[in-house]
């Protein structure tokens, strides 16, 4: 299983760099993740969609689609495609330290 080490702490993470381990991850390694994103800053809009993701993962399992998320976490999608260029369920997943949800390619 391959290693990474965000914020100078080793985390488990599958072959396309996803938390295996959620419990692994901390608010300090997000900004870490998102650079590696190519988001320079995270806003407090980025951290409600991320804040969003890990609830829903810790209370489903999973974590949710774009379309969810536009319509349960108080972003829209085309503000979430701002936040999070090209795949925003896929790379707020990533910063937020869950494994990818279902669905996403």
């Amino acid at each position: 299983m391959p290693t990474a080490t965000f914020a100078g702490t080793p985390v488990d993470t599958n072959d396309e760099g996803f938390f295996t381990d959620p419990d692994q991850w901390t608010e300090a390694m997000a900004p870490e993740l998102a650079r590696a994103a190519d988001i320079d800053e995270l806003t407090d809009r980025h951290w409600q969609v991320i804040r969003f993701m890990r609830k829903e993962y810790a209370e489903k399992g999973t974590g949710p689609t774009v379309r969810l998320l536009g319509k349960a976490s108080g972003v829209s999608v085309k503000e979430l495609y701002q936040l999070f260029p090209k795949a925003p369920a896929k790379t707020a997943a990533r910063i937020a330290g869950i494994p990818k949800p279902r669905g996403c390619i």
